[in-house]
């Protein structure tokens, strides 16, 4: 959200439940997020006792009715009288923040002159828009208490498409353009969002960025470069959906009738193609072999898998070319047992899986130069290629970089284009372990050609050559992904917990406490984590509770790489 400048407002969630703390939640928001939080309402009672709000802009509290256990009967009123000195505490606090970002109320607030509510909302507004504020509202969505409040806020303080500046996006020959918000504006959309519908098939979810979209029309698919003609646009409300003939810059809707559109594909105009950023997903972290329980399912659950792949860009479905087993990967054990829960439910498969197996890395030790020489003497097709490349190790989480810097007219741009094509391929096998090697930038930087005798192929096995020298120059090392574990538990199970998170190899890198609870957070390699929620639940007679995502990629310690080699070895 930092990354992409999104104003956004906090919903404190389950207020109702034992332990529930609203001033400790945003003191963690705070602390560990960063996050400039500011309470807007304050919750009235806690646990079992929470029963409305405190509207700190209005200065009125808000009474859900006890008897309606949908949450929609609530009315406002004076706040009660031991909840008032609290209440004036904080709104002053709330003033005192805005005052640090709006000169009109800095200005009232040091008068003493009394300042309305619509003041405040506009300073909100403005604050939360710069990314200066973070407002926050305490409820529990299940029981729909705070969520009328929360639907308010949203439209009172997030931006509108107006509201934020223009999107940046690459015309057809790699130049920055800039996408305004525009209804007369050529048309750009991009699609975030993929889902199966049982009865109208695959729905594209799309956000208008300019232009406006109208039913029937025909539009550029540019990673495809094929065109895709629109059948029905749909405005979605929840779980009921409303058929509409023109869309406007700025809505969210979904398409229907697209063939082959995948999660972040630009749509526009043929006549005006343009490609806006697409969301970025992390790799994968665990595979696993599946396979259906009858041969009879076997067709059921390739088309189950290629939809649920189709609608989850961190699910990956791929083969084994050894073996030739169906390998599911995914963001963690959870994300796969989700899966196979779903092909269940929705395609009915019963499906059995094989042991999980950790998505390993590789990556370059140091920076290292590779050289690639691809020499065939045949009397019928004699081949030869010659290339050199350098590559950089560069930090954790940058991804892989190739390019060529070649003078101009050193190299054809057909060989260059298989070089840098068979270095890709290279790196998608590691030197030791054959596993695919990421965070690196490899440059080819000299080559030379025969007029006769060099070919395409020729190049693309001088560049896998060339990067497997260099790779083996660098004394590479592997990686193992690292997950960012959060333990919260009774306080007397607190030393089993640390102690078994410690033999997991995990690195406790926070602890701190919420009423009678402990909440532990640490680094743990995924490797160690297999089976950890019987393990939990067994430490603390069920009282814990954990929650488990993917952080980064570290190398794997000498001693644990040994039994991960060897392992391979046998299987």
């Amino acid at each position: 959200m930092d990354k992409y400048r999104v104003p956004r407002i906090a919903f404190i969630n389950k207020m109702d439940r034992v332990g529930a703390d609203f001033s400790q939640a945003i003191q963690s928001m705070e602390k560990r997020l960063g996050a400039k939080a500011q309470a807007i309402f304050l919750p009235i009672g806690a646990e079992e006792d929470f029963r409305g709000l405190i509207d700190l802009i209005r200065m009125e509290a808000i009474f859900y009715d006890p008897i309606d256990p949908t949450g929609l009967s609530f009315e406002r009123g004076p706040i009660p009288e031991d909840a008032r000195e609290m209440a004036e505490l904080e709104r002053e606090a709330l003033i005192e923040t805005l005052a640090d970002f709006d000169e009109t109320i800095a200005d009232r607030y040091l008068e003493g002159a009394t300042i309305d509510a619509d003041s405040l909302h506009a300073a909100i507004r403005t604050a939360t828009l710069a990314l200066e504020l973070c407002p926050v509202i305490p409820g529990t969505a299940f029981k729909n208490k705070a969520v009328q409040m929360l639907l308010d806020s949203i439209i009172q303080y997030l931006p509108c498409p107006l509201d934020l500046p223009s999107i940046e996006a690459e015309d057809s020959k790699g130049k920055a353009v800039s996408v305004e918000p525009d209804d007369t504006a050529q048309l750009s959309g991009l699609a975030f969002k993929l889902m199966n519908d049982s009865y109208v098939g695959k729905l594209v979810f799309v956000r208008i960025y300019s232009g406006t979209l109208k039913k029937g029309s025909a539009l550029l698919n540019v990673r495809t470069g094929k065109t895709e003609r629109i059948a029905r646009i749909l405005l979605m409300k929840a779980n009921a959906r409303e058929d509409i003939e023109i869309a406007y810059s700025g809505d969210i809707c979904a398409l229907v009738g697209l063939r082959d559109v995948v999660t972040g594909d630009t749509l526009c105009e043929k006549s005006h193609p343009i490609r806006l950023e697409p969301p970025s997903f992390p790799e994968t972290v665990i595979s696993m072999s599946i396979e259906p329980k009858t041969s009879a399912d076997q067709d059921k659950l390739e088309q189950g898998l290629e939809r649920l792949s189709e609608e989850d860009p961190t699910f990956f479905v791929s083969t084994n070319e050894d073996t030739g087993q169906t390998l599911i990967s995914g963001m963690g054990e959870l994300h796969l047992e989700i899966i196979r829960d779903r092909l269940f439910r929705e395609f009915k498969v019963e499906a059995e899986a094989g042991r999980p197996q950790i998505a390993y890395r590789e990556c370059f030790g140091h920076d290292a130069n590779g050289e690639g020489k691809f020499v065939r003497q045949a009397v019928d097709n004699p081949q030869f290629a010659h290339a050199c490349i350098e590559v950089k190790a560069l930090e954790r989480g940058a991804g892989i970089l190739i390019e060529s810097q070649l003078p101009e007219g050193k190299l054809p741009e057909a060989f260059i284009a298989s070089t840098l094509e068979g270095i890709r391929e290279a790196a998608n096998n590691g030197v030791i372990a054959s596993y695919p090697v990421t965070d690196f930038k490899a440059v080819l930087t000299d080559a030379s050609f025969d007029e006769v005798e060099s070919s395409e192929m020729a190049f693309k096995m001088a560049g896998i050559f060339a990067f497997k020298e260099a790779m083996e120059a660098s004394q590479a090392l592997l990686l193992e992904p690292m997950m960012q574990v959060e333990v919260e538990t009774p306080e007397e199970y607190q030393g089993d917990i640390m102690g078994d998170l410690n033999r997991r190899r995990g690195q406790i890198q926070n602890m701190s406490s919420r009423s009678l609870y402990s909440i532990i957070s640490a680094s743990v390699p995924l490797s160690e984590m297999f089976g950890y929620s019987t393990t939990v639940r067994s430490l603390s007679k069920g009282r814990a509770t954990y929650s488990m995502n993917p952080e980064c990629f570290q190398p794997v310690p000498e001693n644990i790489l040994k039994g991960i080699l060897n392992a391979n070895y046998l299987s």
